[in-house]
């Protein structure tokens, strides 16, 4: 792993090969290349890339490859780095592929704040003339964005308060979250992490970042659990990501690594043969997957989960709750229904984190609540995520439920069941 070269991760994702446009141009030329309405745009090809995953294709990502890349092969289409190198994240080459309303356009000109990106794969889920469809206001952004509420910041989790090193927080007592990245493959509109994104200087990880945040780690003995997240940890390249996985697991006292991540719902690619052999080797080792609608549990998105818990990870889902996408309980129960059946166990439920322009996503408390006691007893438990909010200035996660548990009387705890009916469970103080 060489230090001269590491710092550039998150400007522009390691590719495989050099690579040429097909005007001829390098990737680098080729970005600053503006597309015009209604023209196709410079397309990126690989040469000598790595192998592709392999991936079904669902019907709707196959009509949107007929129609907006008809010359590129499916060995390109399913390589990742393909896929990040053709992301969409340009006005022009968004309005070929979405009738955007003068809301989108506004927002989508703009250029400030959070960056807007959107894989060539997930573009395909959106829909072209629904400005409402869930998936595409998850990541087309909104003027709604530049609204700052009082209660807004851009840090709701104290996360810079609690991080000894840069790019770690050590919030809780025998665990820490490691930032290696800053750079996602698309960007989700409500990310509690915007911060790191609007601030280029933010997401330059380096190297010595990264040995700084280890040397921590070794000399906290009480560490027993490291999350590996950012931005999406699995941008990096296979060699990066081995580096780091060995030697996080040399520490004696560091039991067990997590990764947070949204590649196999955007970047599905992403999830080869090799990065799960690779990931297999660094057990026990767990998954957390950011999933938010049913609409992204596509056979793409299904074979990916299906690689990684056949490498023996177990995978879990971390779902935001976001006001006219998810938050009502038919939609929840879809996708949490869905998630097992693709051997993903749902995990957290979150609600929206207050940061800057976050309003016109956030629901009430109450909505979650109703939503999980819609789920309790309607459904498998196994079905039945956490319902949190990661408290406000470094509070950490703390769980909601309804109010199952009503009080005390002479019998003992008053009880009411997911119907609705009153139960007492003998109990002395």
């Amino acid at each position: 792993m060489e230090d001269d070269n590491f710092g550039t991760e998150e400007a522009e994702p390691p590719g495989p090969a050099p690579m040429m446009s097909r005007s001829g141009a390098s990737p680098q030329t080729a970005a600053k290349i503006k597309v015009q309405p209604h023209h196709r745009p410079t397309i990126v090809v690989l040469k000598g890339a790595s192998p592709a995953a392999k991936l079904p294709t669902g019907p709707r990502t196959l009509a949107f490859r007929k129609r907006f890349y008809p010359d590129i092969p499916t060995s390109q289409w399913n390589n990742w780095h393909w896929q990040l190198q053709n992301r969409i994240a340009a006005p022009a080459a968004l309005e070929r592929i979405l009738t955007l309303n003068d809301a989108e356009r506004m927002a989508v000109a703009a250029q400030n704040g959070l960056p807007w990106a959107v894989t060539p794969y997930f573009a395909s889920l959106l829909d072209p003339a629904n400005p409402a469809q869930a998936l595409r206001r998850t990541v087309i952004p909104l003027p709604a964005e530049r609204l700052a509420a009082p209660e807004e910041t851009i840090d709701p989790l104290g996360e810079e308060h609690d991080s000894p090193v840069p790019g770690l927080v050590h919030r809780y007592p025998d665990r820490v979250l490691f930032l290696a990245t800053g750079y996602c493959s698309t960007y989700c509109r409500y990310c509690t992490r915007s911060r790191m994104v609007c601030d280029g200087a933010r997401t330059r990880f380096s190297f010595d970042h990264w040995e700084k945040a280890i040397a921590y780690i070794q000399a906290n003995p009480q560490v027993r659990d490291v999350l590996i997240s950012g931005g999406d940890p699995l941008t990096l390249a296979d060699e990066k990501l081995q580096w780091l996985l060995a030697r996080l697991r040399r520490i004696p006292h560091v039991e067990m690594l997590r990764i947070g991540t949204k590649a196999p719902v955007v970047l599905p690619q992403r999830i080869t043969a090799a990065l799960a052999r690779l990931l297999k080797r660094f057990h026990p080792l767990y998954i957390s997957i950011h999933f938010t609608h049913p609409d992204e549990l596509t056979p793409e998105t299904r074979t990916a989960c299906t690689r990684l818990a056949d490498a023996g990870i177990p995978l879990g889902s971390q779902t935001v709750l976001l006001a006219g996408i998810n938050d009502d309980a038919a939609t929840m129960k879809a996708l949490m229904q869905g998630l097992l059946r693709i051997r993903v166990r749902p995990y957290y439920l979150y609600q929206c984190d207050p940061i800057v322009g976050s309003a016109h996503f956030r629901t009430p408390v109450q909505r979650g609540l109703d939503i999980i006691g819609a789920l309790r007893g309607h459904t498998s438990g196994y079905a039945v995520p956490h319902f949190i909010i990661d408290a406000p200035g470094g509070g950490g996660k703390v769980p909601l439920l309804p109010g199952y548990v009503q009080g005390r009387d002479d019998q003992g705890v008053v009880l009411k069941n997911y119907a609705g009916g009153i139960y007492h469970y003998p109990d002395r103080p």
